[in-house]
């Protein structure tokens, strides 16, 4: 097993479970990130995303491209593009809950969901084009912004968990010992609120930062349409 899937209460979480890999992301985990996005339904009211282990995910397993030609690397990173898209596409909230270091992949991973929570042992670094590689570039720098991506990419520096909560990467940052009552919260609320109202304000949201503001502004009318047409304007679940 690569990944553990466990729903309670309609809150999936999927556990990264290659700890002896530091949960390096290698093309079965690939593979079961999107399936298990993928094959989430309506019940599901929030997907967490976590880590066994102290280190969230160490990046690309490279071992696994030892031996790869070109066309083989390649398909693997398609793959891994995939499972990102996957998170990403995911209709409920999802939230990443990262308790150590972060690399690479591993930021593509928590940078897919929706929002981050972290304790002070969380790091996160990119350092793809230090080894020779081309990764990362897409989602960081429309979190963090181009300039501070661009360090972080071209210097292979480290960045903390109290920066990267000062820079928007990480949305809470709790202490060790509160992280559990912090998530059992946060999925107390998303779980009794609205479905609906959610997943429409999450993709009115991810589609409207992409489109000029006359553009966003149809995107949330067309959302108010569509929960007006379904008779669930006051917010009955």
């Amino acid at each position: 097993m690569t990944l553990l899937c466990e729903t309670k209460d309609g809150v999936a979480t999927l556990t990264l479970d290659r700890p002896g890999s530091r949960n390096a992301l290698d093309l079965a985990l690939c593979e079961a990130l999107r399936a298990a996005a993928q094959g989430m339904d309506a019940s599901v009211r929030l997907v967490l995303v976590r880590a066994n282990g102290p280190v969230f995910c160490a990046g690309a397993d490279l071992k696994e491209r030892q031996g790869m030609d070109a066309a083989q690397v390649r398909e693997r990173r398609m793959k891994a593009f995939a499972a990102y898209a996957a998170l990403e596409a995911l209709a409920m909230p999802a939230v990443a809950v990262i308790e150590g270091p972060v690399v690479g992949s591993g930021c593509e991973i928590a940078a897919a969901c929706d929002f981050i929570v972290a304790t002070p042992a969380a790091s996160f670094r990119i350092p793809e084009a230090l080894r020779g590689t081309v990764g990362a570039t897409q989602r960081l720098p429309r979190i963090l912004g181009k300039r501070l991506a661009k360090d972080l990419m071209f210097t292979g520096r480290t960045l903390t968990a109290e920066e990267a909560e000062r820079h928007g990467l990480v949305s809470r940052l709790v202490a060790p010992e509160k992280l559990d009552a912090v998530i059992a919260g946060i999925a107390k609320t998303i779980v009794g609120a609205p479905a609906q109202a959610l997943r429409l304000a999450k993709r009115s949201i991810d589609r409207g930062v992409e489109l000029d503001p006359q553009g966003a502004l149809a995107t949330e009318i067309a959302a108010i349409d569509e929960q007006l047409a379904a008779g669930d304007w006051m917010g009955r679940r």
